[in-house]
């Protein structure tokens, strides 16, 4: 085999992509704890509706906190890869999690973006905005 093999390649890649898709999920099990430690139980993790996927659902007294986590080398990074796009499909998600489990659309919410950095420190955005 030689550098360009295309086996080799692809084996490449899927190892690469197989540690990115563990690497996010230690790093959501991560701001999960944070959360826990601070008060918010769990209500959902990885949960997947019609309109996309939200990480972590979290309990906030009546209320519910949609949290987008995303890990990188630096916090900057992190960021960088959250799209306007992408936030609009957690909301999507978050307003079919709500209808399916039976809260109603006054229900206090909340948008949250963690960025877990190479070192496993956590950066919290709370209450993101969008449009």
């Amino acid at each position: 085999m030689t550098a360009h093999d295309p086996n080799l390649l692809a084996e490449a890649r899927e190892h690469r992509g197989r540690m990115n898709y563990l690497a996010g999920h230690a790093a959501e099990a991560q701001v999960a704890a944070d959360y826990a430690r601070r008060g918010y139980p769990m209500a959902a993790q990885c949960w997947r509706g019609a309109g996309g996927e939200v990480d972590l659902v979290l309990h906030d007294g009546d209320g519910l906190v949609f949290v987008e986590v995303k890990k990188a080398r630096d916090f900057a990074r992190a960021l960088e890869r959250i799209t306007m796009r992408q936030m609009r499909r957690v909301a999507a998600a978050a307003q079919d999690f709500m209808a399916r489990q039976g809260y109603s659309m006054l229900t206090p919410m909340r948008f949250d973006v963690a960025a877990v950095n190479g070192h496993g420190e956590i950066s919290l955005i709370e209450n993101v905005m969008f449009d």
